[in-house]
């Protein structure tokens, strides 16, 4: 890129950054150290507020950046992203938002606790929380290479490095001095921002193909190199059994992933009551489903305008694609227009990784902290005490797991972000769902079913990504020069997840201890009805 847009693009990253960092320190003033400050933000925040934030959280760089990229290159089978990202939150609204409020305080394992043997079950899914909380955000740390990348002309890995760990910096600053008060004001502000910036872009895009949109289609189609298939089922997925099956599998983890994922449950705990919860989720599924119909258009329109081919030219993965659009839409390359507007974009998609590592370290610090930390603890302190020790350890956890996920991000900066947070779904739905549906919705659930559900969903779910062709056996692989891919699909969804709840049935029946009648009875009152909810 010129050195126009380069100079207009870092101004603006300066801006969004500047403007953040004074939300965190102004919170930072007015915050009293307690857990439920630092990780509820006081339970202060409206519906709307809260809808904006959890649209704010969800629509992240694999949503702006990544899903358009695949549409962009496959046509049709890049739309199974967008369908399966919105379709998910039904399961959220009608299964999840209420009773997860009612029923815990911080984090999912308090859910899980309320009714079970605290140490081993919150040890179990701490761990998972993190594992998926970790891969989430290598997601978001590829998708700020490629951006930085794009920006520099691709000046090499160098730069793509030092914007990861700066990405990474960044987000340990919001966590540990703002806590979740910071977090969500970064993400509604984010939201507006990406919100504007998609509008712009799919009018822009209309209005170049005259508010047709079967000639953009077309057009797309002409532009793919794949002619009418582009527009049809099994570009990507359409082969081999092989294929067809990893579409099977990550169409289940998209769709019930999301219930499963530690950073949105984490929000229904901000607000008041059950019923702002759910009215949450409400707000929050119109942003979401408006911005993912934009997203078809802007990948149909980088086909149409860009051409697959420019558009796997300047990142394989097409994560670049929409950035590329708006320099095109705004006058080309040279253009003022053209710089003015990928700098905006570009700024926003920034903005957008900013807001969603900060929201994904804060719920995965809280159960290192929360979860982990306070079940192996002795309980010595008194109540203040030991909640500024656990916001202590929180701080500290949000720097170690950033560090362990730019690590990883370095090692999958050629992967599409789209794919890599389908991965997270798979995780969070084979580790997570299975032992929050059991508790909320199963009498006989015993400890030994809820650890087992938790372990026998997440392991298999981590031992098949490490033994597929995301990490060896083929020239995209994490690995291209080692071969011990031994499991055929990308995404281990159709596996984990069905283990996941078998494990967690097997647990149950072989438990030696019957499931607490008294404690589930009380747990089912306190979900349905919010008595004695925190």
């Amino acid at each position: 890129m010129t050195g126009d847009h380069q100079t207009l693009a870092l101004l603006l990253f300066s801006v969004f950054i500047a403007v953040t960092l004074a939300i965190t320190t102004w919170v930072s003033r007015r915050r009293r150290g307690s857990t439920e400050e630092f990780y509820a933000g006081g339970r202060l925040f409206s519906p709307m507020e809260n809808g904006f934030a959890i649209a704010g959280d969800y629509m992240s760089a694999a949503s702006f950046l990544g899903i358009s990229g695949l549409i962009a290159l496959f046509g049709y089978d890049g739309l199974l992203y967008s369908v399966g990202f919105l379709v998910a939150w039904l399961i959220v609204l009608f299964l999840v938002a209420e009773l997860v409020r009612n029923c815990g305080r911080f984090t999912l394992a308090d859910v899980v606790a309320a009714r079970m043997r605290e140490r081993p079950v919150r040890l179990a899914a701490g761990a998972a929380s993190v594992t998926v909380s970790v891969l989430y955000l290598v997601a978001q740390m590829v998708g700020a290479g490629s951006l930085v990348a794009l920006l520099v002309g691709g000046a090499g890995q160098q730069a793509r490095t030092w914007m990861v760990i700066g990405v990474g910096a960044l987000m340990v600053v919001y966590v540990a001095f703002g806590g979740m008060r910071a977090t969500t004001w970064i993400q509604v502000v984010k939201a507006v921002l990406l919100m504007g910036g998609a509008v712009a872009l799919t009018v822009l895009v209309l209005v170049r193909f005259h508010g047709d949109i079967n000639e953009l289609l077309n057009t797309a189609a002409e532009r793919s190199g794949h002619g009418r298939d582009f527009l049809a089922p099994g570009l990507k997925y359409g082969g081999d059994w092989t294929s067809r099956l990893d579409f099977i599998s990550l169409g289940i983890a998209l769709v019930l992933g999301t219930a499963g994922l530690p950073h949105i449950l984490s929000r229904f705990y901000t607000v008041p009551t059950a019923r702002s919860a759910r009215r949450s989720v409400v707000w929050s599924i119109g942003l979401i489903g408006g911005f993912y119909l934009m997203t078809i258009v802007l990948g149909f329109g980088a086909a149409a305008v860009l051409g697959s081919d420019a558009v796997r030219a300047s990142n394989t993965a097409g994560n670049t694609a929409v950035p590329l659009l708006a320099l095109d839409l705004g006058g080309g390359a040279g253009s003022t227009g053209g710089t003015v507007l990928f700098a905006v974009v570009a700024a926003v998609a920034f903005a957008t990784i900013l807001a969603v590592v900060a929201g994904i370290a804060l719920a995965s610090s809280a159960s290192v902290a929360h979860d982990l930390y306070a079940s192996l603890r002795r309980p010595r302190d008194t109540a203040q005490d030991a909640q500024r020790a656990e916001v202590a350890v929180a701080r500290i956890a949000a720097v170690a797991v950033g560090a362990v996920a730019i690590g990883l991000a370095l090692l999958a900066q050629d992967l599409n972000v789209a794919f890599l947070v389908g991965l997270a779904f798979a995780v969070a739905a084979s580790g997570n769902l299975p032992v929050l549906l059991f508790t909320l919705f199963w009498r006989r659930f015993t400890t030994r079913g809820a650890v087992w559900s938790v372990y026998g969903g997440l392991i298999p779910a981590i031992t098949l990504v490490v033994l597929s062709p995301v990490v060896s056996g083929s020239p995209e692989s994490l690995f291209p020069g080692l071969d011990f891919a031994v499991f055929p699909l990308d995404n281990p969804g159709v596996v984990s997840i069905p283990l996941g709840f078998l494990m967690g049935w097997l647990g149950t029946v072989l438990s030696p201890a019957a499931a607490d009648e008294a404690r589930h009875a009380e747990t089912e009152v306190r979900a349905l009805t919010g008595a004695g909810a925190a």
